[in-house]
């Protein structure tokens, strides 16, 4: 058993970067992949600062410093436990696809988020406390990434101009390419409000 909740505290992390980059490569239309991948650079940047910040505030020694009867199933360096970057990465990853409405790909994210939370705490690296508020910060990002990347996308003519607009533009519902009245094919055109 000691086994499976060491693979799963340090290898289930990057089964789901291969997931989300598979979400990314196959589940998402040319407009859902420049979306996806602005909501995962901002959540990356907001998740590092979060965790930065509250490691600064606030200090977890991990159990196996704590307590030195109850050696880490893995070798891990004394520090700050406190909050889980693996907790923090998982949950940055489930909230972005779940709000993408990717629901049994999301489901799938939570529960790997839930198991390397569990995994993390079971091999005796973190606290609960350390996972959930990962977890918490995760999903906090995701979401701040979320409505950046719309305000990004909707009101910047520089994400929807050139040649990043004609290509996300390419992809309309219906599968042809995008027409505008005066004929020019996947061109973003931008008006000017008096």
């Amino acid at each position: 058993m000691d086994s499976v909740i060491v693979a799963i505290a340090k290898y289930l992390i990057y089964v789901m970067v291969i997931g989300f980059a598979a979400v990314w490569l196959w589940a998402e239309t040319r407009r859902g992949k420049v979306e996806l991948a602005l909501s995962a650079v901002i959540g990356l940047v907001l998740v590092l600062i979060f965790i930065k910040v509250a490691s600064s505030s606030y200090v977890d020694p991990r159990p196996f410093v704590v307590n030195p009867s109850v050696p880490p199933l893995m070798p891990h360096a004394p520090d700050n436990g406190f909050p889980s970057d693996h907790s923090a990465a998982a949950g940055l990853m489930a909230v972005l696809i779940l709000l993408r409405r990717k629901w049994i790909a999301g489901g799938l994210f939570v529960l790997g988020a839930a198991l390397i939370a569990w995994a993390r705490v079971a091999a005796h690296v973190h606290h609960l406390l350390d996972v959930g508020v990962g977890l918490g910060l995760g999903a906090v990002a995701a979401v701040l990434a979320v409505a950046g990347m719309t305000l990004l996308v909707r009101r910047t003519p520089l994400v929807t101009a050139g040649p990043l607009g004609r290509w996300v533009a390419g992809a309309v519902p219906g599968g042809g390419p995008a027409r505008d009245p005066g004929g020019d094919a996947g061109v973003a055109r931008h008006r000017v409000q008096p």
